[in-house]
């Protein structure tokens, strides 16, 4: 699989993303599987894992201003 960005090479790599779900609250995922370009660091993430992701997103309290969750399939 390419990049979309600058068409390198995608390696499945492991690593703690951020992701910002109301205007003062930030939740970290740990551990996240991930596609990572060689070239540009650029990260995508496979349908199943975005989905995974959606259902963890969709059960933090948005009122808390940091959330750290570990991942899990």
């Amino acid at each position: 699989m390419n990049c979309r960005i600058c068409g390198g090479d995608l390696e499945p790599r492991v690593t703690d993303l951020p992701f910002k779900i109301a205007e003062f609250s930030i939740v970290i995922l740990k551990a996240l599987p991930v596609l990572q370009c060689t070239q540009c660091g650029d990260t995508e993430l496979e349908h199943a894992t975005m989905q995974r992701v959606d259902q963890l997103l969709a059960g933090v309290d948005s009122q808390a201003e940091l959330e750290v969750i570990r991942y899990a399939a």
